[in-house]
Protein backbone atom coordinates (compact mmCIF):
# COMPACT_ATOMS: atom_id res chain seq x y z
CA UNK A 1 0.00 0.00 0.00
CA UNK A 2 0.98 3.62 -0.42
CA UNK A 3 1.19 4.99 3.13
CA UNK A 4 1.84 8.15 5.07
CA UNK A 5 3.53 7.54 8.42
CA UNK A 6 3.01 10.02 11.27
CA UNK A 7 4.96 9.62 14.51
CA UNK A 8 7.58 11.24 16.69
CA UNK A 9 9.08 9.36 19.71
CA UNK A 10 10.93 6.06 20.11
CA UNK A 11 7.60 4.28 20.58
CA UNK A 12 6.76 4.88 16.91
CA UNK A 13 10.05 3.66 15.39
CA UNK A 14 9.30 -0.12 15.41
CA UNK A 15 6.06 0.51 13.51
CA UNK A 16 7.86 2.50 10.81
CA UNK A 17 10.48 -0.22 10.46
CA UNK A 18 7.82 -2.95 10.29
CA UNK A 19 5.89 -1.16 7.54
CA UNK A 20 9.01 -0.78 5.43
CA UNK A 21 9.97 -4.42 6.03
CA UNK A 22 6.47 -5.52 4.98
CA UNK A 23 6.99 -3.87 1.58
CA UNK A 24 4.67 -0.90 1.93
CA UNK A 25 5.57 2.28 0.10
CA UNK A 26 6.04 5.24 2.44
CA UNK A 27 5.05 8.36 0.52
CA UNK A 28 6.13 10.64 3.38
CA UNK A 29 6.96 10.57 7.06
CA UNK A 30 5.41 13.31 9.17
CA UNK A 31 7.05 14.05 12.51
CA UNK A 32 7.56 16.91 14.94
CA UNK A 33 10.20 19.45 14.00
CA UNK A 34 13.68 19.16 15.56
CA UNK A 35 13.93 20.67 19.04
CA UNK A 36 16.83 22.14 21.03
CA UNK A 37 18.40 19.52 23.28
CA UNK A 38 21.49 19.00 25.40
CA UNK A 39 23.83 21.51 26.93
CA UNK A 40 24.48 23.23 23.65
CA UNK A 41 20.77 23.37 22.81
CA UNK A 42 21.51 22.17 19.29
CA UNK A 43 18.43 21.12 17.35
CA UNK A 44 17.91 17.38 17.54
CA UNK A 45 15.62 15.47 15.17
CA UNK A 46 12.97 13.21 16.66
CA UNK A 47 13.68 9.46 16.82
CA UNK A 48 11.26 8.90 13.93
CA UNK A 49 12.92 11.67 11.89
CA UNK A 50 16.35 10.13 12.43
CA UNK A 51 15.20 6.62 11.51
CA UNK A 52 13.27 7.81 8.45
CA UNK A 53 16.31 9.69 7.19
CA UNK A 54 18.46 6.58 7.67
CA UNK A 55 15.91 4.60 5.63
CA UNK A 56 15.98 7.20 2.87
CA UNK A 57 12.36 8.25 3.36
CA UNK A 58 11.07 11.78 2.71
CA UNK A 59 10.37 13.65 5.95
CA UNK A 60 7.98 16.53 6.59
CA UNK A 61 7.87 18.56 9.81
CA UNK A 62 4.95 21.03 9.60
CA UNK A 63 4.27 23.11 12.68
CA UNK A 64 0.54 22.59 12.19
CA UNK A 65 -1.84 20.72 9.92
CA UNK A 66 -4.60 23.29 10.30
CA UNK A 67 -3.25 25.34 7.41
CA UNK A 68 -5.10 24.71 4.10
CA UNK A 69 -1.80 24.51 2.20
CA UNK A 70 -0.52 21.82 4.59
CA UNK A 71 -3.77 19.91 4.18
CA UNK A 72 -3.57 20.15 0.41
CA UNK A 73 0.03 18.89 0.43
CA UNK A 74 -1.04 15.96 2.61
CA UNK A 75 -3.94 15.05 0.32
CA UNK A 76 -1.75 15.37 -2.78
CA UNK A 77 0.29 12.37 -1.61
CA UNK A 78 -2.62 10.13 -2.65
CA UNK A 79 -2.16 7.70 0.22
CA UNK A 80 -4.17 4.52 0.68
CA UNK A 81 -3.88 5.01 4.46
CA UNK A 82 -1.99 6.95 7.10
CA UNK A 83 -0.50 5.17 10.12
CA UNK A 84 -0.33 7.42 13.19
CA UNK A 85 1.71 6.60 16.29
CA UNK A 86 2.23 9.25 18.99
CA UNK A 87 2.58 11.99 16.40
CA UNK A 88 1.86 14.91 18.71
CA UNK A 89 -0.18 17.20 16.45
CA UNK A 90 -3.95 17.34 16.11
CA UNK A 91 -5.23 15.96 12.81
CA UNK A 92 -8.04 18.16 11.41
CA UNK A 93 -10.94 16.51 9.62
CA UNK A 94 -9.59 17.20 6.09
CA UNK A 95 -6.44 15.28 7.04
CA UNK A 96 -8.41 12.42 8.60
CA UNK A 97 -10.49 12.16 5.43
CA UNK A 98 -7.69 12.39 2.86
CA UNK A 99 -6.33 8.78 2.76
CA UNK A 100 -8.55 6.28 0.95
CA UNK A 101 -8.85 4.03 4.03
CA UNK A 102 -8.49 6.81 6.60
CA UNK A 103 -5.93 7.23 9.37
CA UNK A 104 -5.11 4.19 11.49
CA UNK A 105 -3.81 4.82 15.00
CA UNK A 106 -1.70 2.51 17.18
CA UNK A 107 -2.86 3.26 20.72
CA UNK A 108 -1.15 1.79 23.79
CA UNK A 109 -4.20 0.65 25.76
CA UNK A 110 -7.24 -1.57 25.52
CA UNK A 111 -9.71 1.07 24.39
CA UNK A 112 -11.96 2.56 25.64
CA UNK A 113 -9.84 2.34 28.79
CA UNK A 114 -7.11 4.98 28.97
CA UNK A 115 -7.83 7.29 26.09
CA UNK A 116 -5.35 10.15 26.04
CA UNK A 117 -1.69 10.99 26.41
CA UNK A 118 -0.27 8.65 29.08
CA UNK A 119 -1.99 5.26 28.81
CA UNK A 120 1.01 3.14 29.80
CA UNK A 121 1.80 5.10 32.94
CA UNK A 122 -1.83 5.37 34.01
CA UNK A 123 -2.45 1.63 33.61
CA UNK A 124 0.41 0.80 35.99
CA UNK A 125 -0.44 3.55 38.48
CA UNK A 126 -4.07 2.41 38.61
CA UNK A 127 -3.06 -1.17 39.34
CA UNK A 128 -4.47 -2.65 36.11
CA UNK A 129 -3.71 -6.34 35.65
CA UNK A 130 -3.26 -5.93 31.89
CA UNK A 131 -2.97 -3.38 29.12
CA UNK A 132 -2.39 -3.79 25.41
CA UNK A 133 -2.59 -2.31 21.93
CA UNK A 134 -5.63 -1.11 20.01
CA UNK A 135 -5.62 -0.42 16.27
CA UNK A 136 -8.37 2.12 15.57
CA UNK A 137 -9.54 4.32 12.74
CA UNK A 138 -9.14 7.91 13.88
CA UNK A 139 -12.02 10.37 14.11
CA UNK A 140 -12.46 13.85 15.54
CA UNK A 141 -12.87 12.74 19.17
CA UNK A 142 -10.05 11.99 21.62
CA UNK A 143 -9.16 8.34 20.91
CA UNK A 144 -12.84 7.59 20.31
CA UNK A 145 -12.61 5.98 16.86
CA UNK A 146 -13.79 2.48 16.01
CA UNK A 147 -11.38 -0.35 16.85
CA UNK A 148 -10.34 -3.17 14.52
CA UNK A 149 -7.71 -5.14 16.43
CA UNK A 150 -6.67 -5.44 20.07
CA UNK A 151 -4.19 -7.62 21.89
CA UNK A 152 -3.68 -7.77 25.65
CA UNK A 153 -0.39 -7.75 27.56
CA UNK A 154 -0.23 -8.65 31.28
CA UNK A 155 1.31 -6.12 33.68
CA UNK A 156 3.72 -7.97 35.96
CA UNK A 157 4.43 -6.99 39.58
CA UNK A 158 7.83 -5.60 38.65
CA UNK A 159 6.98 -3.99 35.31
CA UNK A 160 7.89 -0.34 34.82
CA UNK A 161 6.44 2.01 32.24
CA UNK A 162 9.69 1.59 30.31
CA UNK A 163 9.31 -2.19 30.23
CA UNK A 164 5.74 -1.96 28.92
CA UNK A 165 6.68 0.79 26.47
CA UNK A 166 9.13 -1.49 24.69
CA UNK A 167 6.83 -4.52 24.61
CA UNK A 168 3.85 -2.51 23.40
CA UNK A 169 5.88 -0.73 20.71
CA UNK A 170 6.82 -4.10 19.19
CA UNK A 171 3.25 -5.40 19.52
CA UNK A 172 1.81 -2.29 17.89
CA UNK A 173 4.17 -2.68 14.95
CA UNK A 174 3.03 -6.26 14.40
CA UNK A 175 -0.66 -5.51 14.73
CA UNK A 176 -0.68 -2.55 12.33
CA UNK A 177 1.01 -4.65 9.65
CA UNK A 178 -1.69 -7.28 10.19
CA UNK A 179 -4.42 -4.63 10.01
CA UNK A 180 -3.14 -3.26 6.70
CA UNK A 181 -2.89 -6.75 5.22
CA UNK A 182 -6.59 -7.26 5.94
CA UNK A 183 -7.83 -3.97 4.47
CA UNK A 184 -10.36 -3.17 3.07
CA UNK A 185 -12.26 -6.10 4.63
CA UNK A 186 -11.13 -5.39 8.20
CA UNK A 187 -14.11 -4.68 10.47
CA UNK A 188 -13.96 -1.60 12.70
CA UNK A 189 -16.25 -1.79 15.76
CA UNK A 190 -17.43 1.37 17.56
CA UNK A 191 -16.06 1.74 21.08
CA UNK A 192 -18.50 1.41 23.97
CA UNK A 193 -18.67 4.41 26.27
CA UNK A 194 -18.96 2.13 29.29
CA UNK A 195 -15.55 1.73 30.86
CA UNK A 196 -13.99 4.74 29.14
CA UNK A 197 -11.25 6.44 31.14
CA UNK A 198 -8.89 9.33 30.41
CA UNK A 199 -5.10 9.01 30.69
CA UNK A 200 -4.11 12.57 31.48
CA UNK A 201 -0.59 13.71 30.66
CA UNK A 202 1.76 13.14 33.59
CA UNK A 203 2.34 16.26 35.66
CA UNK A 204 5.77 16.36 37.27
CA UNK A 205 4.10 17.25 40.59
CA UNK A 206 2.83 13.65 40.58
CA UNK A 207 6.40 12.40 40.83
CA UNK A 208 6.88 13.29 44.51
CA UNK A 209 6.64 10.20 46.70
CA UNK A 210 4.35 10.61 49.70
CA UNK A 211 5.50 7.89 52.10
CA UNK A 212 2.28 8.17 54.11
CA UNK A 213 0.40 6.47 51.26
CA UNK A 214 -0.10 2.67 51.27
CA UNK A 215 2.78 0.64 49.91
CA UNK A 216 0.92 -0.66 46.81
CA UNK A 217 0.23 2.93 45.72
CA UNK A 218 3.84 3.98 46.25
CA UNK A 219 5.13 0.93 44.38
CA UNK A 220 2.82 1.60 41.41
CA UNK A 221 3.84 5.28 41.39
CA UNK A 222 7.52 4.37 41.24
CA UNK A 223 7.08 1.79 38.48
CA UNK A 224 4.53 3.84 36.54
CA UNK A 225 6.80 6.89 36.36
CA UNK A 226 9.98 5.00 35.44
CA UNK A 227 12.03 6.05 33.57
CA UNK A 228 10.29 9.40 32.91
CA UNK A 229 9.80 11.64 34.78
CA UNK A 230 10.94 9.37 37.62
CA UNK A 231 9.34 9.31 41.07
CA UNK A 232 11.59 11.02 43.60
CA UNK A 233 12.29 11.42 47.28
CA UNK A 234 14.84 13.32 49.37
CA UNK A 235 17.64 11.34 50.96
CA UNK A 236 20.07 13.22 53.19
CA UNK A 237 19.04 16.53 51.64
CA UNK A 238 19.57 15.25 48.08
CA UNK A 239 16.84 14.55 45.57
CA UNK A 240 17.00 10.97 44.30
CA UNK A 241 14.88 9.33 41.61
CA UNK A 242 13.38 5.93 42.38
CA UNK A 243 13.17 3.84 39.21
CA UNK A 244 12.20 0.33 40.33
CA UNK A 245 10.64 -1.18 43.43
CA UNK A 246 8.91 -4.22 44.88
CA UNK A 247 6.37 -4.64 47.64
CA UNK A 248 8.02 -5.87 50.84
CA UNK A 249 7.17 -6.92 54.37
CA UNK A 250 7.69 -4.43 57.16
CA UNK A 251 6.15 -1.63 59.19
CA UNK A 252 7.51 1.60 60.53
CA UNK A 253 7.13 5.36 60.44
CA UNK A 254 6.43 6.55 56.87
CA UNK A 255 9.74 7.03 55.06
CA UNK A 256 11.75 5.05 57.64
CA UNK A 257 14.47 2.79 56.24
CA UNK A 258 13.88 -0.65 57.75
CA UNK A 259 16.90 -2.62 56.52
CA UNK A 260 19.96 -2.54 54.29
CA UNK A 261 18.07 -3.65 51.16
CA UNK A 262 16.84 -0.82 51.44
CA UNK A 263 13.22 -1.43 52.44
CA UNK A 264 11.24 1.72 53.23
CA UNK A 265 8.10 1.92 55.36
CA UNK A 266 4.95 3.47 53.91
CA UNK A 267 1.69 4.50 55.52
CA UNK A 268 0.86 0.80 55.52
CA UNK A 269 3.32 -1.85 54.41
CA UNK A 270 6.68 -1.20 52.80
CA UNK A 271 8.53 -1.17 49.49
CA UNK A 272 12.00 -2.35 48.60
CA UNK A 273 13.89 0.10 46.40
CA UNK A 274 15.55 -1.74 43.52
CA UNK A 275 17.03 0.97 41.27
CA UNK A 276 17.86 4.59 42.10
CA UNK A 277 19.42 7.61 40.41
CA UNK A 278 21.20 10.62 41.88
CA UNK A 279 21.09 13.94 40.01
CA UNK A 280 23.58 13.97 37.16
CA UNK A 281 24.41 10.29 37.58
CA UNK A 282 23.42 7.12 35.75
CA UNK A 283 20.75 4.85 37.27
CA UNK A 284 22.14 2.22 39.63
CA UNK A 285 20.87 -0.98 41.14
CA UNK A 286 20.32 -0.59 44.89
CA UNK A 287 23.46 -2.51 45.89
CA UNK A 288 25.72 -0.30 43.76
CA UNK A 289 23.88 2.86 44.82
CA UNK A 290 24.44 2.10 48.51
CA UNK A 291 28.19 1.70 48.03
CA UNK A 292 28.40 5.42 47.34
CA UNK A 293 25.57 6.69 49.52
CA UNK A 294 25.22 6.34 53.28
CA UNK A 295 21.74 4.98 53.92
CA UNK A 296 20.77 2.46 56.56
CA UNK A 297 18.17 1.28 59.04
CA UNK A 298 16.64 4.11 61.06
CA UNK A 299 17.29 6.78 58.43
CA UNK A 300 14.26 8.70 57.17
CA UNK A 301 13.42 9.66 53.61
CA UNK A 302 11.78 13.07 53.29
CA UNK A 303 8.02 13.13 52.90
CA UNK A 304 7.30 13.94 49.26
CA UNK A 305 4.81 16.58 50.37
CA UNK A 306 7.76 18.75 51.41
CA UNK A 307 9.78 20.49 48.72
CA UNK A 308 13.31 19.23 48.32
CA UNK A 309 16.23 21.15 46.84
CA UNK A 310 16.17 22.18 43.21
CA UNK A 311 13.39 22.86 40.78
CA UNK A 312 11.95 19.38 40.38
CA UNK A 313 12.78 16.47 38.15
CA UNK A 314 12.94 16.94 34.45
CA UNK A 315 10.33 15.18 32.35
CA UNK A 316 10.88 12.85 29.47
CA UNK A 317 9.96 13.26 25.83
CA UNK A 318 6.99 15.51 25.23
CA UNK A 319 5.18 13.02 23.01
CA UNK A 320 4.06 9.84 24.67
CA UNK A 321 2.67 6.70 23.08
CA UNK A 322 -0.85 8.14 22.98
CA UNK A 323 -1.57 11.73 22.07
CA UNK A 324 -5.28 11.81 21.42
CA UNK A 325 -6.25 12.87 17.94
CA UNK A 326 -2.57 13.26 17.04
CA UNK A 327 -1.93 9.63 17.92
Amino acid sequence: MRLIFMGTPDFAVPALEALVAAGHGIAAVYTRAPRPAGRGQAERPSPVHARAAALGLPVRTPATLRDPDAQAAFAALGADAAVVVAYGLILPQPVLDAPRHGCLNIHASLLPRWRGAAPIQRAIMAGDAATGISIMRMEAGLDTGPVALTESVPIGPGDTAGDLHDRLARLGARLVVEALARLPDLAFVPQPEAGATYAAKIDKAEARVDWTRPAPEVDRQIRGLSPFPGAWTVIGGERVKLLASRLADGQGAPGEVLDAAPTVACGTGAVRLMRLQRAGRAPQEAEAFLRGFALGPGDRLADGRQEGPGDGPQGGPGDGPGDGRGG
